[in-house]
């Protein structure tokens, strides 16, 4: 009977386990399986974002250098009278906290560049989904969704790559930034380091670039124009493009406008005062940066390579710049001209190294080496003084041959037994080669290196006719040293180099190697130049002041491919060319013509 009800009550336990009915458990669960799946895939979502944060921050930038150094030093030359000529590389002028800035200018910024700065928290999803529509009714790119912050993270840290890494990397630095900053210390961060175009960082530099003043003192059409860089700083730098810099300042007061941040009646009032340039930022020669360029690549030997801003004062005189460029501009033809003028120590006051510095930055006043043709005859008269001839010796103006090679005269032309001063004047190719052959040809080669050509010299007899190719800044050089008496010298443009904080690091001391002709073969060399000028081949070159005397020799290289003038009056010496970059003929230019003329109105272009 027990085992009876044993076995039954074994049974009805069994019976009352039953298995579920499909379907059944699974309601009662649903919701617990849901908050299961949804915790799960939390869970998997931080895995996942704290792998993609792991994995791109663990080559994150050294965030601890924040107020360090962060750009290439900048070098700023200036004229010999002060003005500003150029900017090289990263120009800074100074910390300057938001504070202390005129209020219109930070508002500017926010207008046009993250209007919810102070509302976000580095990362601005309305913001971003605004962007997102703008771009995708224009097809195209025309708003960006990046805060300040975000901007601050990629200026100062990540490099401009467009890539995903670069990105995340941006989000991680954003979101450090604004725990590690207030909005204000990370506005002013941004303002201190942006770039805003011709070579300035920060808006300290940029309003002593632009407007010749601290930033503290910007007026709202400054301040306009300044935050209108932002987009594109190069585009619409207002030294680049005045006009269009102006139409995108306007463009930022709507922004101001739109934003609240300021009225209709005073935006309209600086939209009919824009900004403009001011002080030495209006000081503008198209073409000095030929000199600029050459000046500042001297600077590293000087002092070295450039750690911190400095200011490179230069030998160049506006007055001369611009009388050389309207020079130039003037002179018809396609073909392309240099000049180059010095003062009689060697300080360059002009220089022109091609007809348009946009178009070719190559500088063929100091880099190109050409055929002088006859102002090389210069050094062969020099040499033939030095060994005791006189001006009034006479030559023979009559065809010679030299180991087979036989010069001529132009057209052709001999004229007979004629004094070298005569043959000078006139340019008699025999003569030069007979008197070259007759004193040496290593005399000739001395005195040029002694005068400061440094350019190769061919040992041959076509030496005497300029046939060794030379620079036109050396050439001028040389003349120099007869124009002032036979004392040597070395063209320089740089007088002083000093540091931002005033302390000179460099001083031109010295005035050159000291003599390196007489006195009198000086003079006499004198003699023969202004005798070109007065009655041979420099006619053109005579200025009409009868009280200003020149002196000056031309040149023409064979087939017309060169054509030179060099000549001096008391306070300047200057040197023209013109020719084809690929050495193409010209079209009968020679010496005489087109180059004279150009060095005559130069010159009389300075006269008072």
């Amino acid at each position: 009977m027990a085992k009876a009800q044993a076995r039954e009550a074994v049974k009805g336990g069994r019976k009352s386990a039953r298995r579920p009915r499909r379907g059944e458990g699974r309601r009662r669960s649903l919701p617990v399986r849901l908050l299961y799946w949804a915790v799960t895939a939390a869970i998997w979502v931080v895995i996942g974002v704290g792998g993609v944060a792991a994995f791109y921050a663990h080559d994150l930038p050294d965030v601890s250098g924040l107020g360090g150094h962060y750009r290439a030093p900048g070098v700023t030359v200036l004229a010999a009278n002060g003005a500003v000529l150029a900017n090289y590389g990263d120009v800074f002028a100074g910390h300057v906290d938001v504070a202390e800035l005129p209020p219109e200018l930070p508002a500017a910024v926010l207008a046009t560049e993250d209007r919810r700065f102070y509302r976000h928290f580095g990362l601005d999803g309305i913001g971003l989904a605004r962007a997102l529509w703008a771009n995708l009714r224009a097809g195209r790119v025309v708003q960006g969704g990046s805060t300040i912050t975000q901007q601050v993270a990629k200026n100062v840290f990540l490099t401009p790559a467009r890539t995903f890494k670069r990105k995340a990397q941006e989000v991680l630095l954003a979101l450090w930034l604004e725990h590690r900053f207030t909005k204000d210390q990370l506005l002013t961060i941004y303002l201190n380091r942006v770039y805003l175009g011709a070579g300035t960082y920060g808006v300290e530099a940029a309003a002593r670039r632009y407007f010749a003043k601290p930033a503290a003192r910007l007026d709202l059409a400054e301040s306009a124009m300044i935050a209108g860089l932002l987009k594109a700083p190069s585009r619409y730098a207002p030294t680049r493009n005045l006009e269009r810099a102006q139409n995108r300042a306007a463009q930022v007061l709507d922004n101001m406008v739109a934003a609240g941040s300021l009225d209709a009646a005073r935006a309209n009032a600086a939209k009919a005062q824009p900004a403009r340039l001011r002080g030495g930022a209006e000081f503008a020669l198209g073409e000095a940066r030929y000199f600029t360029d050459w000046a500042v690549e001297q600077v590293a030997a000087y002092v070295g390579p450039a750690r911190a801003d400095i200011t490179v004062y230069s030998t160049l005189s506006p007055h001369a710049q611009r009388a050389a460029e309207r020079a130039v501009a003037a002179l018809p033809g396609t073909e392309q001209t240099a000049l180059v003028a010095l003062a009689n120590d060697g300080a360059v006051r002009a220089m022109v190294g091609g007809r348009s510095y946009a178009a070719s930055q190559f500088n063929r006043a100091t880099q190109a080496r050409r055929q002088p043709g006859s102002a090389f005859k210069l050094f062969v008269y020099l040499a033939a003084f030095e060994a005791g001839l006189r001006p009034d010796d006479i030559v023979a103006d009559s065809p010679i041959e030299v180991d087979g090679w036989r010069p001529r005269n132009y057209a052709d032309r001999y004229r007979g037994d004629i004094t070298l001063t005569e043959a000078f004047a006139q340019s008699s190719n025999a003569a030069a080669v007979r008197l070259s052959e007759q004193v040496g040809r290593a005399r000739v080669i001395d005195v040029a290196r002694r005068l400061g050509v440094a350019s190769p010299l061919a040992d041959e007899p076509s030496l005497a006719l300029g046939a060794s190719e030379v620079s036109l800044l050396e050439l001028t050089g040389a003349y120099a040293v007869v124009a002032n008496g036979g004392h040597g010298l070395w063209p320089y443009g740089i007088t002083e180099i000093r540091d931002r904080d005033g302390r000179v690091l460099y001083r031109r001391q010295g005035s050159g190697p000291g003599r390196v002709l007489d006195g009198a073969t000086a003079a006499a060399m004198g003699g023969l130049l202004r005798a070109v000028v007065a009655r041979g081949t420099g006619r053109a070159a005579q200025i009409d002041h009868a009280a200003v005397p020149v002196a000056g020799k031309t040149g023409t290289s064979q087939d017309f491919r060169d054509a030179w003038f060099v000549g001096y009056t008391p306070e300047l010496v200057a040197g023209v060319w013109l020719g084809n970059d690929d050495s193409r003929p010209m079209d009968n230019v020679t010496g005489g013509g087109a180059p004279a003329r150009l060095w005559r109105d130069f010159a009389s272009r300075l006269q008072p």
